[in-house]
């Protein structure tokens, strides 16, 4: 089975130049617990999680927070795992398993097109429609 076929098609993303309070706020909206950062060209640059967010908030106390200078830019992880979209799934699991990561960014021709998550992966196997070759 490939990535394209499961892969979540909406890439709900982040500039760099978003504050951490909007992103937050946008990822509660959204229900999602990561932003790929994507510059003016659509281009992928960093990434950033809940648990980033949240550790930035949490330094921030109640004077700054409405004058935070703070920008995604500063605290997002540049180190993004991609995978194609016609991959298999197995390497999508693979390395997220490697990498101790819940999620990857899908691209096709360099362009961000899906997300797929460990969680996108557990329900395949749940329903049986992806299951372990017995050695």
């Amino acid at each position: 089975m490939k990535i394209k076929d499961v892969m979540n098609k909406e890439v709900i993303s982040i500039t760099e130049d978003t504050t951490p309070i909007e992103a937050f706020e946008k990822m509660y909206k959204n229900g999602i617990r990561r932003f790929f950062v994507i510059n003016k060209e659509g281009t992928p640059t960093g990434v950033v999680s809940y648990n980033d967010l949240i550790g930035v908030l949490n330094q921030l106390n109640d004077v700054n927070k409405n004058n935070n200078q703070e920008t995604i830019a500063n605290i997002m992880r540049t180190n993004i795992r991609t995978v194609n979209a016609r991959e298999e799934i197995k390497n999508a699991a693979n390395l997220m398993l490697r990498a101790d990561i819940s999620g990857l960014l899908v691209l096709d021709a360099k362009k961000p097109v899906g997300v797929i998550t460990k969680t996108d992966i557990c329900r395949l196997v749940a329903a049986g429609l992806l299951v372990p070759k017995e050695e």
